[in-house]
């Protein structure tokens, strides 16, 4: 499988591992790259690829692949501690547990070994141009400060108006619902999924 997934560029590896109601086009990405050259980075190696955003206050990490065979060898743990050195916030989106997906409840327990937290107070259901369905997401993220979740909130919406959305109706045909129909910001939290790891 090794000598199949350094044959696959990195979209492909993302496509093959990402469901397809998260995945940007390529098109989309290879345009984010160039045209957000300085704000959106590649990160590429034989056994990961790693898509995220630099901005004054924040990174986001859009895609984080690590293959399979690279499993268990700190490949992710090494990937994230070098964003975690630009000492700046870390925010993600992930799916909630899915038990019928036993990658979806790893991917949580990583996440909370390396002390990210989940934005309790952020709704997020954003909907797949590409299947036309609403994709309940959550929020986690990484701060080196005591970062209120608000800030969170804010970076987020940034994010989704600059990365996610952008030269929508010109890659997919269909625009992206707007920001406030997508973010929330509620008063009350809800339950908080890394709580168990």
């Amino acid at each position: 499988m090794e000598g199949v997934l350094s044959k696959m560029n990195w979209y492909e590896k993302l496509n093959q591992y990402f469901p397809v109601d998260e995945m940007k086009s390529q098109i989309h990405m290879e345009t984010l790259l160039e045209d957000k050259e300085n704000v959106y980075i590649k990160d590429e190696g034989p056994k990961h690829v790693l898509m995220y955003v630099e901005f004054d206050n924040f990174v986001f990490v859009d895609y984080l692949f690590v293959s399979k065979e690279a499993r268990g060898e700190g490949l992710g743990r090494k990937l994230l501690n070098q964003l975690k050195e630009k000492n700046k916030v870390i925010l993600l989106e992930v799916e909630p547990v899915n038990y019928e997906d036993s990658d979806s409840e790893k991917r949580l327990k990583f996440y909370a070994r390396e002390e990210f937290k989940h934005a309790t107070r952020i709704g997020y259901s954003r909907r797949s141009l590409a299947t036309g369905e609403n994709t309940v997401l959550e929020i986690l993220y990484w701060s080196p400060t005591d970062e209120d979740e608000f800030a969170i909130y804010e970076a987020m919406k940034w994010t989704y108006e600059n990365i996610h959305t952008y030269k929508d109706e010109h890659f997919y045909g269909d625009s992206y619902d707007a920001s406030h129909q997508v973010l929330k910001f509620n008063d009350e939290s809800k339950k908080n999924m890394l709580k168990s790891f």
